[in-house]
């Protein structure tokens, strides 16, 4: 009987569960002292190696599943698959987030960026109070972003994991 070959689905799903799982602890871990509302450039990038590193492993492991070979498109599927369940996961942290944990986080979000360009710029206190309002009643919007940016991460991931890992079968 002959071997079936690995699913990139299996693996994509296995890995998103982790990096997501991942990304909402790391989320977390901001939450409780409050930094969550400030953006953290050393975090963000701790996540994105992170999340580059894991899904270069996830590739690694479906090469060696797959008897050692890989194709360029099974890579893509990865990095693609893996960044798409890890963008749902946190949308769906960051949905409970605001709906269910902290009512007032897109507010509090909201203080903080304007607080910041309030410094930068002569903003007036009813510009800042528009500003806010906008943005709270637009917040939804930055979801399908998250999944954008995340599905476009995962991609050149990929794309580069692919590249490096590719191997292609024998015709014989």
């Amino acid at each position: 009987m002959e071997k079936q070959p690995p699913k990139t689905g299996k693996f994509a799903w296995t890995y998103g569960l982790i990096l997501g799982s991942l990304g909402v602890a790391f989320s977390a871990m901001f939450y409780f002292p409050e930094k969550i509302y400030r953006e953290n450039s050393a975090a963000g990038i701790a996540q994105m190696i992170i999340a580059a590193g894991l899904i270069i492993w996830a590739i690694y492991s479906f090469r060696k599943a797959n008897d050692g070979f890989l194709k360029l498109s099974q890579g893509l599927k990865m990095g693609t698959g893996i960044m798409v369940i890890t963008g749902i996961l946190m949308i769906l942290y960051t949905i409970l987030l605001s709906n269910v944990l902290d009512p007032e986080f897109a507010a509090k979000v909201m203080d903080f960026k304007l607080a910041e360009a309030a410094q930068e710029s002569n903003i007036t206190p009813e510009q800042m109070q528009q500003q806010k309002e906008m943005g709270i009643k637009y917040f939804w919007i930055g979801y399908p972003v998250i999944l954008i940016m995340y599905v476009l991460f995962g991609l050149v991931v990929g794309l580069v994991g692919g590249l490096i890992l590719k191997k292609a079968q024998p015709d014989y």
